[in-house]
């Protein structure tokens, strides 16, 4: 590793130490996370719980309750997520039918394969790329993966960690390589890790205006150093 790159586990402790230990996630089964992803668009957390907790309420969270429920309900759960609610309806009822038809209704038999395998399996579902199915398997403490969304994946390019591509999934894959044999087996560090990182890149790391002076980590970012010598 470029020895200007700090250790991975010290990124997440100085994380730690800036915004306390993070809650750790409420949902912890696979079907529930594919559908917590769907069931939004572009919208906040706050809002996306709000519209998973009508369809928990109104419809249920089992493949059946979900296929067995009008369209016209789901779309009443869905239009709490934001836009094109007809769309993301129709991929609940899509969500369904895939547990039931390729899974036979159980959905954590699919966790327990190979890696490769089961991230293949997981992205058979609508809006579920590598780091969505990699967050399931972290989530649900199948496989000990370090699952970024675009958030924490900005934050370690920033800091060294692999380089940006053209493609987001190259550059994903470049920061993962680049992380690669720092990360041990413990699910719930690697848990801890994706929420601080995920926070850190909201809060400070944006993608605009990043607030660099106020950040826990600019004295080992890349980027950060890179500013002070244009400026």
């Amino acid at each position: 590793m470029n020895k200007s790159i700090p250790p991975f586990t010290k990124v997440i402790r100085r994380l730690e130490s800036h915004y306390g230990h993070p809650a750790r996630p409420k949902l912890k089964d696979p079907l529930a996370l594919i559908l917590y992803e769907n069931i939004g668009y572009l919208v906040d957390d706050d809002r996306r719980d709000a519209a998973f907790a009508v369809l928990k309420r109104d419809v249920g969270l089992r493949a059946t309750d979900i296929l067995s429920a009008p369209l016209e309900k789901l779309v009443m759960t869905t239009q709490v997520g934001g836009i094109h609610p007809q769309l993301r309806a129709a991929r609940l009822h899509e969500i369904a039918q895939i547990v039931l038809s390729d899974f036979a209704g159980d959905l954590r038999n699919a966790l327990q394969l190979p890696l490769p395998k089961a991230i293949k399996a997981l992205k058979k579902f609508p809006s579920i790329g590598t780091p969505g199915a990699e967050k399931i398997l972290l989530f649900t403490r199948t496989h000990p993966v370090l699952a970024l969304d675009s958030n924490g994946l900005r934050a370690l390019l920033r800091l060294g960690f692999g380089e940006e591509q053209r493609s987001y999934s190259a550059s994903y894959a470049s920061t993962q390589a680049s992380i690669k044999g720092q990360l041990g087996n413990d699910c719930d560090f690697l848990i801890g890790a994706h929420l601080l990182l995920r926070r850190h890149g909201k809060e400070l790391c944006r993608t605009n205006n990043p607030a660099c002076a106020v950040c826990p980590l600019k004295s080992d970012c890349l980027y950060y150093r890179s500013t002070q010598t244009v400026s």
